[in-house]
């Protein structure tokens, strides 16, 4: 896996791949996020050897982020091709790096012969650790899900607890169904993962 620093949004454009997964890692150096992002997305990139991780340090290129109304770092873009399809946020951990960088693998071969996937969306915050329980279980089945972090966003706060009525984290919202803690038989149900009886 090849880790390329970006000067330029042109530079950046141009080092995309026209077709599969691209990855822009926006952080800033001298940041305590920025560094811990940095470094985990290297020691992911260690690991793999197919998929491409720009570098853009917002200390240093500025021309890059605004394209793309990102105005906080350490934030992951990923697009399709040359397509901006989706933001990470924060700091996450390499094993979580890893999982998405895979996920590009085989992704596009399985989107055909299976159904589509429910839209999920995991309410969270950092320090909850059933939050990262859920999410490496959901990594760990090949769920795609968006990730908001409750204690940096107020109106998703405010909209999670209007929707269910419950302030704790985790939550996961499936095609709008609503649950609460990692109850992980109605996620199963919810998402059809098949659960290994042996």
């Amino acid at each position: 896996m090849a880790v390329i620093h970006i000067d330029s949004h042109e530079q950046m454009l141009a080092s995309l791949k026209k077709e599969g997964k691209n990855y822009v890692l926006i952080y800033k150096s001298g940041s305590e996020s920025g560094k811990c992002s940095f470094d985990n997305v290297n020691q992911a990139a260690e690991k793999l050897t197919e998929t491409n991780v720009l570098l853009v340090d917002v200390a240093q290129v500025r021309d890059v982020h605004p394209h793309y109304n990102i105005t906080t770092s350490p934030t992951l873009m990923v697009f399709e091709g040359e397509r901006f399809v989706n933001v990470v946020k924060g700091c996450n951990n390499p094993d979580y790096y890893i999982a998405l960088f895979e996920e590009s693998y085989f992704h596009p071969m399985e989107a055909s012969a299976q159904p589509k996937q429910k839209r999920v969306t995991v309410y969270s915050t950092p320090s909850c650790s059933w939050c990262n329980t859920l999410k490496s279980y959901l990594r760990s089945n090949r769920i795609q899900f968006t990730d908001v972090d409750v204690s940096k966003n107020q109106q998703a706060a405010e909209q999670m607890v209007r929707r269910s009525g419950q302030q704790g984290v985790p939550q996961t919202d499936i095609e709008g169904q609503i649950v609460v803690g990692f109850d992980k038989n109605k996620i199963n149900t919810l998402l059809g993962i098949q659960q290994n009886t042996n």
